[in-house]
């Protein structure tokens, strides 16, 4: 188990930067998952840990050890690529014992590490099938078991389950979140689903443009509690409203335009909090509760018009247009068959949230 550091890495391709003076630390043991949109130089944080590219400035540190100029096979990292990268023709076998073979190790070591590594990914009944008789998710393990048996300090694994269906993605991320604790092996995990990030990751980092790193936390620090517009609105769906913050040392609020005051809380004041400062706040639409009827016990209250909605199986999004033109999306589960309250298009609603759940937003 070793941590991977970046110290002030840049990077650029043809004169367009990538990434600017960037700063990661990547805990040993953990499994680490780099979130962020495409083109934000997640892959490039990869292929310069792994060493297929070279940083332009700056160092990487395995541990206390700089790899910044070690080579690919000197580095004891990974990888695990969205395309498998698997030899089509070798068998399952033969693909996972190829980097043990030509270390020139002996056949018995061999034929036990490779069974090893098979059933760690539970492909040990398919040794010996062609790559072309295997589904999108054993391919996948075949990976897997082919990058672990080289025992990494190190595990890269750059969107390795894009191209598999969700059923599929769902079972096999329950399966790495296993064999990591097993392993103890640091992993790090990019993708740009939201959903596969707060799955599997011990923290994580939301990455923008250039590299910059917006907030790392663990999955729910970073769900509950965003930090900016821009993680509250990558990270799930999420409600911005604007106002102007007061009375911030009695009953703090966010004065709103066309709403009114909406309660909201902080544990602590910081430096960038003050009365008559323009601030957004963050209401995931779960937190609100729907309703044709007044209800009692609440912190905020709303009143709008139902403008749309979309059923959605375990829930029901409906989007409320309320007085000041704000749209308001609500998620709404579908405890009951059948409702006493029958919202349709056009009903006036009522919306109800608690000032906890009303995240101010930094920036």
């Amino acid at each position: 188990m070793k941590s991977i550091r970046l110290e002030n890495i840049k990077k650029s391709y043809n004169g367009h930067t990538i990434l600017t003076n960037l700063n990661l630390t990547i805990p040993s043991g953990q499994f680490f998952a780099l979130l962020g949109p495409s083109g934000c130089g997640k892959t490039t944080i990869l292929r310069l840990i792994a060493g297929f590219e070279m940083v332009d400035s700056g160092r990487i540190f395995l541990g206390d050890e700089d790899i910044t100029d070690l080579p690919i096979n000197k580095r004891q990292i990974n990888t695990v690529f969205q395309s498998y990268a698997l030899f089509p023709h070798l068998n399952v076998f033969d693909n996972v014992a190829y980097s043990q073979r030509i270390k020139g190790l002996e056949r018995s070591i061999i034929d036990q590490k490779v069974m090893r590594a098979l059933t760690s990914t539970h492909m040990e009944n398919h040794a010996y099938k062609s790559i072309d008789q295997l589904s999108g998710g054993q391919k996948q393990r075949v990976a897997l078991a082919r990058a672990l048996i080289n025992e990494p300090e190190v595990l890269l694994l750059d969107e390795p389950l894009a191209a598999l269906d969700l059923k599929l993605r769902e079972k096999i991320l329950v399966e790495l979140i296993d064999l990591q604790d097993k392993l103890k092996t640091t992993f790090l995990y990019v993708t740009h689903d939201q959903f596969e990030a707060l799955t599997v990751a011990d923290q994580m980092a939301i990455m923008n443009q250039y590299g910059s790193i917006e907030q790392i936390g663990t999955p729910k620090e970073i769900y509950e509690f965003p930090i900016s517009t821009f993680v509250a609105k990558f990270v799930g769906t999420t409600n911005i409203l604007k106002g102007f913050l007061k009375d911030i040392e009695t009953k703090p609020a966010l004065d709103i335009p066309g709403i009114g005051a909406i309660s909201v809380w902080f544990p602590e004041r910081r430096d960038w909090m003050s009365d008559g400062k323009s601030l957004y706040i963050s209401i995931r639409p779960e937190k609100i509760l729907i309703s044709i009827k007044e209800v009692e016990g609440f912190s905020n209250h709303c009143v709008g018009t139902v403008e749309s909605m979309v059923y959605q199986g375990r829930s029901t999004q409906y989007n409320v247009r309320l007085k000041n033109n704000s749209l308001i999306h609500v998620f709404e589960q579908n405890e009951e068959h059948f409702t006493r309250e029958i919202i349709d298009y056009g009903t006036q609603v009522h919306l109800y949230w608690q000032k906890e759940n009303a995240v101010l937003l930094e920036r």
